[in-house]
């Protein structure tokens, strides 16, 4: 694989429990906004569920596309596109070869909110009212391909799923693509919309999400000494990647530059982490020798860190390992939740503008910092003259993705 092309971000878009837009989203986490509410599904009541919480959105997507559109769509590709829309705009609608165009959008679950609601409506009202479109509603490539057939892009259109991972692995499938040389430009991101009562249930059985129903704002408590499982989201994250000559050649603004991927497995259980974080310290190692970097050159996190018991302390202590104690990390989910596939590239568009304006959104909900912490959290915003940050992302799986993006 060619290493000749600089890969640099000119557009980004976002829609998420805590803002309608990528730009909407970074102010409301500079302002510490929660975006964790009780859920107003009766079936939660109704199944006795013990979460009664979600971190639902902060714009419904009926808000901004066409009836008819989206009515066509499951709500995962719904976030999708609107999210893709602001990425492209933002980066000036670039005319191009649709052959040197690509599409990269990851899910964790995709589409099975219309599974089971088209489900529910075979059993109770017969065939006649399962939707045309039931397929490609439920199908884990329909973001990926909504975007794709509305960009008209004809290069290489991939769908990830890994878990939690997948977002910030669709940003790093797309670096391959763009470094290789296959296409010039891609769009990338995750998308995420499945609050629903039978993923709330099993999350539930397995003891991963917080039950503190009486005070959701401060539910999601990453490196909290209290913290008793992460708040599930929706949502959706989208970046325009493109190669460095392509993008200076057009005249485009540059956010920042994704300088390296790195991408790894724990081989260690379906859905806890490797405890001593071998897996995660082994993917930021391919990072910095993807980015051609030493880890003295990272002075920022923005941590994966879901508030689970058992995966935000080896998170924070490997980074402290690789990177020294002059590293700062930051949860993001402390507001937004946890939005699976959508996080890792909703929490990359954190990074990128925590680069681009020097300033590092602090952890909201840290009561009591967990002792077994060793590691600089920032609790409050705080202003960084930092030029290289990383991004983790971590999956049910064994997943590890580490995206190290630069000024």
């Amino acid at each position: 694989m060619t290493v000749d092309h600089d890969v640099v971000v000119t557009g980004i878009g976002a829609t998420t429990p805590i803002g309608g837009t990528a730009q909407d989203t970074w102010q409301a986490l500079l302002d510490g906004v929660s975006g964790v509410g009780p859920l107003t599904d009766p079936r939660v009541a109704q199944y006795d569920l013990p979460v009664r919480i979600g971190a639902a959105l902060k714009v419904e997507p009926t808000e901004v596309l066409p009836r008819v559109e989206a009515r066509r769509l499951d709500r995962s590709e719904q976030v999708a596109l609107i999210a893709a829309r602001e990425a492209w705009a933002d980066a000036g609608a670039p005319e191009m070869d649709p052959e040197r165009l690509g599409v990269v959008v990851g899910t964790g679950i995709g589409g099975a909110v219309s599974l089971m609601n088209q489900d529910d409506l075979l059993e109770t009202e017969g065939l006649r009212k399962v939707a045309v479109l039931t397929v490609p509603m439920l199908m884990p490539n329909g973001p990926a391909a909504t975007v794709a057939l509305w960009v008209k892009a004809r290069g290489a259109v991939h769908a990830p799923v890994s878990a939690c991972a997948s977002g910030a692995e669709a940003l790093a499938w797309a670096f391959r693509l763009i470094k290789s040389g296959e296409v010039d430009v891609v769009i990338a991101g995750g998308a995420e919309a499945c609050i629903h009562p039978l993923p709330i249930a099993g999350f539930s059985q397995m003891r991963a999400m917080s039950t503190r129903n009486d005070d959701p704002q401060t539910a999601s408590r990453p490196w909290d000494i209290d913290r008793d499982g992460f708040v599930l989201g929706e949502g959706a994250g989208m970046v325009v990647l493109e190669n460095a000559e392509h993008a200076k050649a057009r005249g485009a603004k540059i956010y920042g530059r994704l300088a390296g991927v790195g991408m790894s497995n724990d081989a260690y259980h379906v859905s806890a982490p490797d405890p001593n974080g071998d897996g995660a310290a082994r993917a930021i190692g391919k990072a910095l020798k993807s980015a051609g970097m030493s880890a003295s050159e990272i002075g920022h996190v923005n941590a994966h860190a879901t508030s689970t018991p058992v995966g935000d302390v080896p998170e924070a202590n490997t980074a402290v390992q690789i990177f020294g104690d002059q590293v700062v990390l930051t949860a993001n989910k402390s507001m937004t939740g946890h939005m699976l596939g959508a996080t890792g590239a909703v929490e990359s568009i954190a990074t990128v503008l925590t680069l681009k304006y020097g300033i590092i959104p602090g952890t909201r909900n840290i009561f009591h910092l967990d002792p077994a912490v060793h590691a600089d959290i920032a609790t409050t915003n705080r202003e960084t003259t930092v030029t290289a940050a990383l991004n983790n992302s971590f999956g049910f799986g064994g997943h590890n993705v580490a995206l190290i993006f630069t000024k």
